[in-house]
Protein backbone atom coordinates (compact mmCIF):
# COMPACT_ATOMS: atom_id res chain seq x y z
CA UNK A 1 0.00 0.00 0.00
CA UNK A 2 1.26 3.51 -1.01
CA UNK A 3 1.84 5.77 1.99
CA UNK A 4 1.96 9.27 2.60
CA UNK A 5 5.39 9.15 3.27
CA UNK A 6 6.51 7.82 -0.40
CA UNK A 7 4.69 10.83 -2.30
CA UNK A 8 6.28 13.32 0.57
CA UNK A 9 9.89 11.95 -0.47
CA UNK A 10 8.89 12.10 -4.30
CA UNK A 11 10.69 15.85 -4.76
CA UNK A 12 10.17 16.45 -8.35
CA UNK A 13 8.16 14.79 -11.09
CA UNK A 14 10.76 12.44 -12.21
CA UNK A 15 10.73 11.24 -8.79
CA UNK A 16 6.42 10.38 -9.38
CA UNK A 17 7.97 8.89 -12.92
CA UNK A 18 10.13 6.30 -11.01
CA UNK A 19 7.24 5.47 -8.40
CA UNK A 20 4.74 5.12 -11.24
CA UNK A 21 7.30 3.07 -13.09
CA UNK A 22 7.56 1.01 -10.07
CA UNK A 23 3.25 0.34 -9.35
CA UNK A 24 2.22 -0.20 -13.05
CA UNK A 25 2.57 -2.79 -15.20
CA UNK A 26 5.41 -2.09 -18.23
CA UNK A 27 2.75 -1.93 -20.89
CA UNK A 28 0.86 0.48 -19.41
CA UNK A 29 4.08 2.45 -18.27
CA UNK A 30 5.57 2.57 -21.37
CA UNK A 31 2.14 3.62 -23.08
CA UNK A 32 2.53 7.13 -20.60
CA UNK A 33 6.61 7.75 -21.40
CA UNK A 34 6.89 6.76 -24.40
CA UNK A 35 7.32 8.40 -28.12
CA UNK A 36 7.60 7.71 -31.28
CA UNK A 37 10.25 6.25 -33.72
CA UNK A 38 13.57 7.07 -31.77
CA UNK A 39 12.03 9.35 -29.69
CA UNK A 40 14.40 12.29 -30.24
CA UNK A 41 11.47 14.59 -30.14
CA UNK A 42 10.00 13.07 -26.72
CA UNK A 43 13.46 13.47 -25.02
CA UNK A 44 14.07 17.19 -26.91
CA UNK A 45 10.71 18.79 -26.00
CA UNK A 46 12.58 18.79 -22.58
CA UNK A 47 16.03 19.38 -23.71
CA UNK A 48 15.32 22.25 -26.04
CA UNK A 49 14.43 24.35 -22.38
CA UNK A 50 18.03 24.07 -21.75
CA UNK A 51 19.11 26.54 -24.13
CA UNK A 52 17.59 29.26 -22.22
CA UNK A 53 18.46 30.95 -18.56
CA UNK A 54 16.46 33.19 -16.37
CA UNK A 55 17.71 36.45 -14.76
CA UNK A 56 18.12 36.38 -11.42
CA UNK A 57 17.33 40.29 -9.36
CA UNK A 58 18.00 41.21 -6.43
CA UNK A 59 16.67 43.69 -3.34
CA UNK A 60 13.04 43.40 -4.98
CA UNK A 61 10.22 42.82 -2.11
CA UNK A 62 8.86 39.45 -3.07
CA UNK A 63 6.65 38.73 0.15
CA UNK A 64 3.65 38.22 -2.17
CA UNK A 65 3.81 36.49 -5.05
CA UNK A 66 1.03 36.36 -7.74
CA UNK A 67 0.32 33.42 -10.03
CA UNK A 68 -3.18 34.08 -11.27
CA UNK A 69 -4.07 34.97 -14.47
CA UNK A 70 -7.22 34.68 -17.29
CA UNK A 71 -6.97 31.77 -19.63
CA UNK A 72 -9.94 31.07 -22.00
CA UNK A 73 -12.25 33.53 -20.06
CA UNK A 74 -11.80 31.85 -16.49
CA UNK A 75 -9.69 32.91 -13.80
CA UNK A 76 -7.17 30.38 -12.75
CA UNK A 77 -5.05 30.26 -9.95
CA UNK A 78 -1.25 29.49 -11.66
CA UNK A 79 -1.36 29.16 -15.46
CA UNK A 80 -0.91 25.26 -16.08
CA UNK A 81 -3.64 23.24 -17.01
CA UNK A 82 -4.42 19.82 -16.93
CA UNK A 83 -4.10 18.11 -20.60
CA UNK A 84 -6.44 16.03 -21.90
CA UNK A 85 -5.22 12.07 -21.84
CA UNK A 86 -6.79 9.06 -22.91
CA UNK A 87 -7.84 6.13 -20.86
CA UNK A 88 -6.65 7.48 -17.16
CA UNK A 89 -8.78 4.35 -15.16
CA UNK A 90 -6.00 2.19 -16.91
CA UNK A 91 -3.59 3.83 -14.81
CA UNK A 92 -5.26 4.38 -11.22
CA UNK A 93 -9.11 3.13 -10.59
CA UNK A 94 -9.79 6.52 -9.79
CA UNK A 95 -8.76 7.77 -13.40
CA UNK A 96 -10.20 10.93 -14.55
CA UNK A 97 -12.18 11.90 -11.17
CA UNK A 98 -9.45 12.05 -9.57
CA UNK A 99 -7.23 14.87 -11.37
CA UNK A 100 -10.51 16.98 -12.64
CA UNK A 101 -11.04 17.07 -8.42
CA UNK A 102 -7.58 17.71 -8.05
CA UNK A 103 -7.19 20.47 -10.81
CA UNK A 104 -10.40 22.09 -9.10
CA UNK A 105 -8.74 21.90 -5.62
CA UNK A 106 -5.73 23.16 -7.44
CA UNK A 107 -7.33 26.59 -8.92
CA UNK A 108 -7.00 25.57 -13.10
CA UNK A 109 -8.14 23.85 -15.82
CA UNK A 110 -9.14 19.61 -16.24
CA UNK A 111 -9.18 18.25 -19.88
CA UNK A 112 -11.28 15.36 -20.62
CA UNK A 113 -10.22 13.31 -23.15
CA UNK A 114 -12.56 12.15 -25.78
CA UNK A 115 -11.03 8.45 -24.96
CA UNK A 116 -11.66 9.07 -21.23
CA UNK A 117 -12.51 6.10 -19.15
CA UNK A 118 -14.74 8.28 -17.52
CA UNK A 119 -18.08 10.27 -19.34
CA UNK A 120 -18.65 13.72 -20.32
CA UNK A 121 -21.56 13.93 -17.53
CA UNK A 122 -19.92 11.86 -15.04
CA UNK A 123 -17.20 14.55 -15.38
CA UNK A 124 -19.55 17.63 -15.31
CA UNK A 125 -20.92 16.78 -12.61
CA UNK A 126 -17.47 16.06 -10.60
CA UNK A 127 -15.81 19.49 -10.40
CA UNK A 128 -17.15 22.95 -10.87
CA UNK A 129 -14.06 23.71 -11.55
CA UNK A 130 -12.88 24.94 -15.23
CA UNK A 131 -13.18 22.41 -17.41
CA UNK A 132 -12.61 21.96 -21.31
CA UNK A 133 -13.40 18.74 -23.11
CA UNK A 134 -10.98 17.56 -26.26
CA UNK A 135 -12.84 16.12 -29.75
CA UNK A 136 -11.84 15.08 -32.44
CA UNK A 137 -13.67 15.46 -36.51
CA UNK A 138 -14.52 11.45 -36.25
CA UNK A 139 -15.90 10.01 -40.04
CA UNK A 140 -19.10 10.21 -37.99
CA UNK A 141 -19.44 13.53 -38.36
CA UNK A 142 -22.87 12.82 -35.87
CA UNK A 143 -20.69 11.66 -33.21
CA UNK A 144 -18.41 14.65 -32.95
CA UNK A 145 -21.87 16.88 -33.19
CA UNK A 146 -22.96 14.78 -30.18
CA UNK A 147 -20.14 14.81 -27.80
CA UNK A 148 -20.38 19.04 -28.60
CA UNK A 149 -23.79 18.53 -27.60
CA UNK A 150 -23.12 16.47 -24.44
CA UNK A 151 -20.39 18.80 -23.58
CA UNK A 152 -22.62 21.92 -23.40
CA UNK A 153 -25.01 19.83 -21.45
CA UNK A 154 -22.39 19.18 -18.89
CA UNK A 155 -21.16 22.59 -18.46
CA UNK A 156 -18.08 22.45 -20.02
CA UNK A 157 -16.29 25.77 -20.34
CA UNK A 158 -14.31 25.57 -23.65
CA UNK A 159 -13.86 23.17 -26.55
CA UNK A 160 -10.85 21.74 -27.54
CA UNK A 161 -9.81 20.58 -31.25
CA UNK A 162 -6.70 17.92 -31.55
CA UNK A 163 -5.51 18.36 -35.07
CA UNK A 164 -2.45 16.17 -35.24
CA UNK A 165 -3.71 13.43 -35.41
CA UNK A 166 -4.41 12.01 -39.37
CA UNK A 167 -2.56 8.74 -38.34
CA UNK A 168 -1.38 7.35 -35.34
CA UNK A 169 2.53 7.69 -34.57
CA UNK A 170 5.16 4.76 -34.56
CA UNK A 171 5.33 4.35 -30.95
CA UNK A 172 7.64 0.91 -30.49
CA UNK A 173 7.43 0.61 -27.20
CA UNK A 174 3.89 -0.04 -27.43
CA UNK A 175 4.53 -2.82 -30.21
CA UNK A 176 7.42 -4.54 -27.99
CA UNK A 177 4.83 -4.33 -25.37
CA UNK A 178 1.56 -5.57 -27.16
CA UNK A 179 -0.58 -1.94 -26.44
CA UNK A 180 -1.56 -2.65 -29.90
CA UNK A 181 -5.16 -2.79 -31.57
CA UNK A 182 -5.82 -5.67 -31.00
CA UNK A 183 -3.59 -6.41 -27.49
CA UNK A 184 -1.12 -8.66 -28.34
CA UNK A 185 -0.19 -10.50 -25.13
CA UNK A 186 2.62 -12.63 -24.40
CA UNK A 187 3.67 -15.14 -21.64
CA UNK A 188 6.50 -12.22 -20.39
CA UNK A 189 3.74 -9.11 -20.48
CA UNK A 190 1.16 -11.60 -18.61
CA UNK A 191 3.69 -12.29 -15.97
CA UNK A 192 4.64 -8.42 -15.99
CA UNK A 193 1.39 -7.73 -15.25
CA UNK A 194 0.71 -10.75 -12.09
CA UNK A 195 3.70 -9.19 -10.72
CA UNK A 196 1.86 -5.90 -9.82
CA UNK A 197 -0.74 -7.28 -7.51
CA UNK A 198 -2.39 -4.22 -6.00
CA UNK A 199 -2.39 -2.96 -9.60
CA UNK A 200 -4.78 -6.26 -10.31
CA UNK A 201 -6.46 -6.11 -7.39
CA UNK A 202 -7.71 -2.63 -8.36
CA UNK A 203 -8.51 -4.03 -11.96
CA UNK A 204 -10.64 -7.01 -10.59
CA UNK A 205 -12.78 -4.97 -8.09
CA UNK A 206 -13.57 -1.86 -9.27
CA UNK A 207 -15.90 -0.77 -12.04
CA UNK A 208 -14.81 -2.49 -15.62
CA UNK A 209 -12.46 -0.03 -17.88
CA UNK A 210 -14.21 0.99 -20.80
CA UNK A 211 -14.16 4.11 -22.74
CA UNK A 212 -17.15 5.57 -21.50
CA UNK A 213 -17.80 8.27 -24.07
CA UNK A 214 -18.58 5.69 -26.92
CA UNK A 215 -19.26 2.72 -25.03
CA UNK A 216 -23.10 3.30 -26.50
CA UNK A 217 -21.91 3.50 -30.49
CA UNK A 218 -20.98 -0.71 -29.56
CA UNK A 219 -23.16 -3.36 -29.78
CA UNK A 220 -24.54 -4.79 -26.18
CA UNK A 221 -21.59 -6.92 -24.60
CA UNK A 222 -18.92 -5.55 -26.52
CA UNK A 223 -17.58 -2.91 -24.16
CA UNK A 224 -14.30 -4.19 -23.91
CA UNK A 225 -11.43 -1.56 -24.26
CA UNK A 226 -9.56 -3.11 -27.16
CA UNK A 227 -13.20 -3.16 -29.00
CA UNK A 228 -13.99 0.15 -28.33
CA UNK A 229 -10.55 1.18 -29.09
CA UNK A 230 -10.75 -0.55 -32.45
CA UNK A 231 -14.31 1.83 -33.12
CA UNK A 232 -12.20 5.08 -32.52
CA UNK A 233 -9.39 4.01 -34.19
CA UNK A 234 -11.60 3.74 -37.60
CA UNK A 235 -13.35 6.80 -36.75
CA UNK A 236 -10.33 8.72 -37.07
CA UNK A 237 -10.26 10.96 -40.35
CA UNK A 238 -7.10 11.58 -42.14
CA UNK A 239 -9.52 14.14 -44.94
CA UNK A 240 -10.02 16.42 -41.82
CA UNK A 241 -9.03 19.79 -43.19
CA UNK A 242 -9.63 23.96 -42.11
CA UNK A 243 -12.74 23.50 -43.52
CA UNK A 244 -13.93 20.93 -40.89
CA UNK A 245 -12.34 22.61 -38.38
CA UNK A 246 -14.25 26.03 -39.13
CA UNK A 247 -17.45 23.69 -38.84
CA UNK A 248 -16.27 22.22 -35.58
CA UNK A 249 -16.03 25.88 -34.25
CA UNK A 250 -19.63 26.70 -35.47
CA UNK A 251 -20.94 24.42 -33.27
CA UNK A 252 -19.55 25.95 -30.46
CA UNK A 253 -20.09 28.97 -28.81
CA UNK A 254 -17.87 29.70 -25.95
CA UNK A 255 -13.77 29.17 -26.01
CA UNK A 256 -12.43 27.48 -28.92
CA UNK A 257 -9.08 25.74 -29.19
CA UNK A 258 -6.95 24.08 -31.57
CA UNK A 259 -4.19 21.97 -29.87
CA UNK A 260 -1.69 20.20 -31.91
CA UNK A 261 -0.31 23.51 -33.80
CA UNK A 262 3.34 23.29 -34.35
CA UNK A 263 4.00 25.79 -37.47
CA UNK A 264 3.85 29.81 -38.14
CA UNK A 265 1.18 28.93 -41.07
CA UNK A 266 -1.50 26.89 -38.81
CA UNK A 267 -1.25 29.54 -35.80
CA UNK A 268 -2.58 32.10 -38.54
CA UNK A 269 -4.69 29.82 -39.84
CA UNK A 270 -6.48 29.43 -36.87
CA UNK A 271 -6.50 32.97 -36.22
CA UNK A 272 -8.32 33.39 -39.33
CA UNK A 273 -11.34 30.86 -38.60
CA UNK A 274 -11.38 32.58 -34.93
CA UNK A 275 -10.26 30.10 -32.59
CA UNK A 276 -9.59 31.61 -29.34
CA UNK A 277 -6.46 30.05 -28.79
CA UNK A 278 -3.79 27.27 -30.07
CA UNK A 279 -2.28 24.83 -27.77
CA UNK A 280 1.40 24.69 -29.68
CA UNK A 281 1.76 20.52 -29.29
CA UNK A 282 3.97 17.92 -30.84
CA UNK A 283 1.50 15.25 -29.28
CA UNK A 284 4.46 14.77 -26.13
CA UNK A 285 6.63 13.66 -29.02
CA UNK A 286 4.46 10.38 -30.09
CA UNK A 287 3.62 11.82 -33.27
CA UNK A 288 6.18 12.94 -35.74
CA UNK A 289 9.23 12.15 -34.61
CA UNK A 290 12.20 14.36 -35.69
CA UNK A 291 9.79 17.71 -35.81
CA UNK A 292 10.48 20.80 -33.80
CA UNK A 293 10.63 20.69 -29.79
CA UNK A 294 7.56 23.16 -28.73
CA UNK A 295 9.66 25.83 -27.21
CA UNK A 296 11.46 26.10 -30.53
CA UNK A 297 8.53 26.63 -32.55
CA UNK A 298 7.12 29.45 -29.57
CA UNK A 299 8.89 32.51 -30.37
CA UNK A 300 8.06 32.07 -34.05
CA UNK A 301 3.97 31.60 -33.57
CA UNK A 302 4.20 34.30 -30.80
CA UNK A 303 5.79 36.99 -33.46
CA UNK A 304 3.80 36.13 -35.94
CA UNK A 305 0.10 35.77 -34.01
CA UNK A 306 0.97 37.24 -30.15
CA UNK A 307 -1.54 39.34 -29.19
CA UNK A 308 -4.50 37.87 -31.45
CA UNK A 309 -4.61 34.65 -30.12
CA UNK A 310 -4.27 33.14 -26.74
CA UNK A 311 -1.37 30.87 -27.04
CA UNK A 312 -0.72 27.36 -24.35
CA UNK A 313 2.34 25.69 -24.64
CA UNK A 314 2.26 22.14 -24.60
CA UNK A 315 4.79 18.67 -24.43
CA UNK A 316 7.89 18.36 -22.44
CA UNK A 317 7.56 20.36 -19.51
CA UNK A 318 8.84 18.82 -16.06
CA UNK A 319 9.87 22.11 -14.19
CA UNK A 320 8.45 25.27 -13.01
CA UNK A 321 11.47 26.93 -14.67
CA UNK A 322 10.05 25.52 -18.00
CA UNK A 323 6.81 27.45 -17.68
CA UNK A 324 8.37 30.28 -16.37
CA UNK A 325 10.57 30.42 -19.94
CA UNK A 326 7.68 29.75 -21.64
CA UNK A 327 5.61 32.48 -20.39
CA UNK A 328 8.63 34.66 -20.61
CA UNK A 329 8.69 33.69 -24.45
CA UNK A 330 5.22 34.96 -24.72
CA UNK A 331 2.59 31.89 -23.75
CA UNK A 332 -0.37 32.77 -21.80
CA UNK A 333 -0.16 29.86 -20.35
CA UNK A 334 1.31 26.06 -20.15
CA UNK A 335 -0.54 22.48 -20.70
CA UNK A 336 0.63 19.28 -18.62
CA UNK A 337 -0.28 16.19 -19.31
CA UNK A 338 2.58 12.92 -18.43
CA UNK A 339 3.41 14.88 -14.70
CA UNK A 340 0.24 14.22 -13.09
CA UNK A 341 -0.07 11.36 -15.26
CA UNK A 342 2.46 10.05 -13.25
CA UNK A 343 1.35 11.50 -10.16
CA UNK A 344 -2.01 9.37 -10.98
CA UNK A 345 -0.29 6.17 -11.51
CA UNK A 346 2.25 6.95 -8.32
CA UNK A 347 -0.44 7.06 -5.77
CA UNK A 348 -3.95 8.64 -7.27
CA UNK A 349 -5.57 11.58 -6.53
CA UNK A 350 -2.38 12.80 -3.65
CA UNK A 351 -0.45 11.54 -6.21
CA UNK A 352 -1.85 14.22 -8.45
CA UNK A 353 -1.94 16.80 -6.00
CA UNK A 354 1.75 16.18 -5.27
CA UNK A 355 2.69 16.95 -9.05
CA UNK A 356 0.67 20.23 -9.18
CA UNK A 357 2.04 21.03 -5.80
CA UNK A 358 5.58 20.56 -7.37
CA UNK A 359 5.05 22.56 -9.99
CA UNK A 360 3.02 25.34 -8.42
CA UNK A 361 5.74 25.52 -5.28
CA UNK A 362 8.63 25.67 -7.79
CA UNK A 363 7.21 28.40 -10.26
CA UNK A 364 6.84 30.86 -7.21
CA UNK A 365 9.76 29.96 -5.79
CA UNK A 366 11.77 30.82 -9.01
CA UNK A 367 9.92 33.50 -9.50
CA UNK A 368 11.39 34.97 -5.92
CA UNK A 369 14.41 33.79 -7.12
CA UNK A 370 13.77 36.25 -10.47
CA UNK A 371 12.38 38.92 -8.40
CA UNK A 372 8.75 38.85 -10.01
CA UNK A 373 5.90 39.00 -7.91
CA UNK A 374 3.23 38.65 -10.96
CA UNK A 375 2.92 36.83 -13.95
CA UNK A 376 2.72 40.25 -16.68
CA UNK A 377 7.01 40.79 -14.48
CA UNK A 378 7.29 37.33 -16.29
CA UNK A 379 9.07 38.85 -19.37
CA UNK A 380 11.67 38.38 -22.23
CA UNK A 381 13.84 40.96 -20.15
CA UNK A 382 13.94 37.34 -17.59
CA UNK A 383 15.28 35.38 -20.24
CA UNK A 384 18.76 35.13 -21.88
CA UNK A 385 20.11 32.96 -24.46
CA UNK A 386 22.46 30.01 -23.69
CA UNK A 387 25.95 29.68 -26.03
Amino acid sequence: MLTDWQLSRCFNIDDLRKLAKKRLPASLFGYIDGGSDDEHTLRRNTSAFDQYGLMQRALVDVSEIDLSTTVLGQKVDWPVLCAPTGMSRMFHHDGERAVAREAAKSGTFYSLSTLSTTSIEDVGRETGGPKMFQVYVHKDRELSREFVQRARTSGFDALCLTVDLPAHGNRERDLRTGMTLPPKLTAKSVLDVLMHPAWVYHYLTTESIELANVAHKIREGSGEVSNLLQYVSKQFDPTVSWDDAQWMKSLWDEPFVLKGIMSVEDAKQAVAIGASAIVISNHGGRQLDSSPATIEMLPKIVDAVGGQIEIILDSGIRRGTHVLKALALGANACMVGRPYLYGLAAGGQPGVARALQLLRTEIELDMKLMGCRSLSEVTSDCLYQRG
